[in-house]
């Protein structure tokens, strides 16, 4: 954990993580990195992850991913529930009601996405389908 915890705050890195077959690091904002890996089949089982911003969506995507731990510098109240509650441990900064999206005037559209969800693969469609209605791309 220390050293995805380092890589992150001082890479510039958005997230980090620390697996038994190497170091993977992204510098693009949201759940694009997350959603990537996961596509790839990267094997995560038992990782360290370290991440700017943790929303319900990212949770939901770690678990999917297989981390063992997550250290975040931002999360949602949702977003710790959702790692806990899949056996994760957490570490954190600051603690935040919600995430907000980047205009600053209301709550991140991937967590708004996920917030009444409970079952990881079901969040993992609905942030696909918010991904297609933005036309983000893994380009």
């Amino acid at each position: 954990m220390e050293h995805a915890k380092e890589l992150l705050k001082n890479g510039g890195y958005t997230c980090v993580i620390c697996a038994q077959s190497g170091t993977f690091t992204s510098t693009e904002r949201g759940v694009k990195p997350l959603v990537r890996w996961l596509e790839q089949g990267m094997d995560f089982a038992g990782a360290t992850a370290a991440d700017k911003v943790v929303g319900k969506a990212t949770a939901f995507l770690y678990r999917l991913l297989g981390v063992k731990a997550v250290y975040a510098t931002v999360i949602s109240r949702a977003a710790l529930q959702t790692l806990t509650g899949g056996g994760i441990a957490v570490e954190y900064d600051t603690l935040a009601e919600h995430i907000v999206n980047r205009q600053g005037d209301g709550i991140c559209p991937f967590e708004q996405a996920t917030l009444s969800l409970t079952d990881p693969q079901t969040a993992y469609e609905a942030i696909r389908r918010r991904m297609t209605a933005m036309g983000i791309t893994l380009d």
